[in-house]
């Protein structure tokens, strides 16, 4: 029995708690300064305060309000992780798609390249470039983008070669359709959910690495980060800050990525062929 994709997705429990979650860090990233008007580097309080009405969590041993770096912090870690996921996606799908339609040479050479890069661990380049250059956090994004898009296109790649052999395309070939508009015309649109799929699971990578980067001291200490909270929370481990201090980093940590993983998991339900019967059953 056919069922509404809408009815389908608001009985979703993964799609439903997913957005949720995105939606309270998405307020909480846009509107963070109406929410806390602190200064998240203001450092004009008394160090080590106990959390009250005018700081909710308390104040870090710089004198910093720490619900002011935690919101901070969270939009950060945010923008690190849809930089890297956008730029990984792009370069993903135009390999993919390129290596699926041209085939040949190009395909091997890409796809090799693409094993290569599989082989090299991320996360350790990442730890050599930000030990010997210190570059901007948005700049290791950009570097983990061309780590880690052969995932990607090789799922680009593998759907491409099944969607170029489909009626529409062969009758556009058999027209004179030059590469470029079927590229951007019929097989750019049709790998579509892929594109969802392959964008959410890079932005959950990425922002589980940049709080690891951050929690070694590999990220600018002066920039909020979830993972330099925890570091410098941990250094007060005998005091009584773990509810105010080293919890909410470490919960929104796990939120983070627990948002995006929700969403990644409903959207194969939703979008893969093999899963979608099962899907729709559980929820009719």
């Amino acid at each position: 029995m056919h069922i509404n994709a809408k009815k389908k997705m608001l009985r979703d429990p993964w799609l439903l708690t997913g957005g949720i979650l995105f939606f309270f860090f998405a307020t909480a990233s846009i509107f963070g300064s109406a929410i806390c008007p602190h200064d998240p580097s203001a450092m004009e309080f008394t160090p080590l305060s106990s959390p009250c009405a005018v700081h909710p969590l308390g104040v870090n041993d710089c004198g910093q309000d720490i619900f002011a770096g935690l919101i901070c912090a969270v939009r950060n870690t945010v923008l690190f992780g849809l930089t890297c996921a956008a730029v990984s996606l792009c370069i993903g799908v135009l390999i993919g798609l390129t290596a699926g339609w041209f085939g040949g040479i190009i395909d091997m050479l890409f796809m090799r390249l693409a094993d290569v890069l599989l082989a090299v661990p991320a996360i350790m380049v990442l730890i050599l470039i930000s030990a010997l250059f210190q570059p901007p956090p948005l700049t290791l994004a950009v570097i983990l983008a061309l780590l880690i898009w052969p995932t990607i296109s090789k799922a680009i790649r593998a759907q491409t070669l099944i969607v170029r052999e489909s009626p529409h395309v062969r009758a556009a070939v058999q027209m004179g359709a030059g590469n470029s508009y079927i590229i951007f015309r019929h097989l750019l649109p049709e790998l579509f959910p892929l594109y969802l799929i392959g964008f959410s699971g890079k932005c959950r990578m990425a922002m589980f690495m940049e709080a690891s980067l951050a929690f070694m001291g590999l990220i600018d200490p002066g920039r909020k980060s979830l993972g330099m909270m925890i570091h410098y929370a941990l250094k007060y481990y005998y005091l009584d800050i773990w509810w105010n201090w080293l919890l909410p980093p470490v919960l929104c940590l796990s939120l983070l990525i627990m948002t995006v993983t929700f969403i990644v998991i409903s959207l194969e339900k939703m979008l893969d062929p093999r899963l979608r019967e099962n899907f729709g059953e559980s929820s009719a």
